[in-house]
């Protein structure tokens, strides 16, 4: 029995391993994240206490695992930001092949 992220996969043939990479690149932190995280630590730290305006919301720096995406081929119970982990490296994969963007209830 397969689940209906394993069929989507096998459907658009895209390699779980690809969708490792695509995660990997997507999440990671780059110096723009980091300048926003550090505006973050320094308005807390600050006597006011206020957010600063402005920022966007930095990447998390966490990809999919291999554990991850291996629980959630197999039809296991996996978190709501694995699933849009997934869901975002799906979308780049399919965006790079010139495929219109799915959502999380074809994935999950």
């Amino acid at each position: 029995m397969s689940t209906k992220l394993q069929s989507f996969l096998t459907e658009n043939k895209i390699d779980p391993r690809r969708l490792l990479s695509a995660s990997q690149k997507i999440e990671n932190l780059r110096p723009e994240d980091r300048t926003i995280r550090a505006a973050q630590r320094r308005a807390r730290r600050s006597e006011d206490g206020k957010k600063p305006e402005g920022l966007k919301k930095p990447r998390s720096g966490r990809p999919v695992t291999g554990i991850g995406l291996e629980t959630a081929l197999g039809g296991g119970t996996v978190s709501g930001p694995i699933k849009t982990r997934i869901l975002r490296a799906v979308n780049r994969i399919l965006e790079q092949r010139k495929l219109g963007a799915v959502t999380l209830d074809k994935l999950f």
